[in-house]
C-alpha cells in the first residue's frame, strides 16, 4: 500500500465510517455559536468598560468627576485587572464548576459567559486606545458647538476612534474564536473536542488533528480576507 492509498484508507476510517465527520460538523456549530455570541457580548461589556474609563480619563482629570464616573472607573480597572490576569482556562472552569456548579445550566451557555466576559477586558482597552487617541482638540471643538459630553462623544469621537481600531477589533475576533478550542473542558462538542471523539475511536491522531486545524485555518483565512475588504471599504470612503 503506498502513501496515497494510505491516506485515502485513513481518511475513510476516520471521517466516512459511522458518519464520523458528522462529530465535526457539529462541533463547528457549536464552535461558530459560542464565537458570535461571545463576540456580542464582549463588544456590549468592552464598550461600557472603555467609555467609563475614558471618560473619566478625559473629565475627571480636568473638572474633578463625578462620584459615580470614579467608582464606576476603579469597578471596571478591577474587571480588567483579574480578567486580563488570569488565564482563559480557569476562567472557564470558575464559572461552570464554582459559580454555576449548583445549577444546572447550559454548558454553551456557560462558556458564551466566560469568552464574552474574557473578550470584554480586551475589546475594552482596544476601544478606549482608540479614543484616547484622538486629539482632544475634537472634543473641545464638539464642546463649542454647545454638544454635551455624550453628544461629542458619541457623534465627533466614538466613530473616529472606531475606524481606528478596526483592525484591532477584526484580531480579537480571530483570538476569541481561536480560544473556544478549549471548550472540551467543560465537555462540550466543540471543533477540538470533535477531533478527540474520533482519535479515540479510531486511534489515529494524525487526520482528526490535522482536519480541525484546517478547519480553524480555513475560518481564520476567510475572516481576514473579509476584515481586509472592509478596511479597503473604509479607506476608499475616507477618499473621497
Amino acid at each position: 500500500m503506498d502513501f496515497f492509498e494510505k491516506m485515502a484508507e485513513d481518511f475513510k476510517q476516520n471521517f466516512i465510517e459511522d458518519d464520523r465527520w458528522q462529530y465535526l460538523l457539529e462541533g463547528l456549530g457549536t464552535t461558530m455559536l459560542i464565537t458570535v455570541f461571545a463576540l456580542l457580548l464582549g463588544l456590549v461589556l468592552g464598550f461600557l468598560a472603555a467609555i467609563v474609563r475614558s471618560t473619566h480619563d478625559k473629565v475627571c482629570t480636568k473638572e474633578g468627576g463625578h462620584f459615580f464616573l470614579r467608582f464606576g472607573n476603579v469597578i471596571a480597572k478591577v474587571y480588567l485587572t483579574i480578567i486580563r490576569g488570569t488565564p482563559t482556562t480557569i476562567q472557564l472552569l470558575i464559572i461552570y464548576f464554582v459559580i454555576f456548579g449548583s445549577v444546572n445550566i447550559n454548558k454553551v451557555l456557560c462558556a458564551v459567559l466566560a469568552f464574552g466576559i474574557n473578550s470584554g477586558a480586551y475589546i475594552a482597552e482596544i476601544i478606549r486606545s482608540g479614543i484616547m487617541s484622538i486629539d482632544d482638540g475634537q472634543t473641545e471643538a464638539g464642546r463649542s458647538l454647545g454638544l454635551s459630553f455624550p453628544r461629542t462623544m458619541t457623534l465627533i469621537i466614538l466613530p473616529q476612534a472606531l475606524k481606528n481600531v478596526l483592525p484591532a477589533l477584526g484580531n480579537e475576533f480571530i483570538v476569541l474564536l481561536k480560544e473556544t478550542s478549549i471548550s472540551g473542558y467543560v465537555s462540550l462538542m466543540d471543533v477540538t473536542r470533535a477531533g478527540y471523539v474520533i482519535q479515540g475511536q479510531t486511534y489515529s491522531p494524525f487526520m482528526p488533528l490535522i482536519a480541525v486545524a484546517l478547519i480553524y485555518l480555513i475560518i481564520v483565512i476567510g475572516l481576514s480576507k473579509l476584515l481586509t475588504l472592509f478596511e479597503r471599504r473604509l479607506a476608499k470612503n475616507d477618499k473621497r
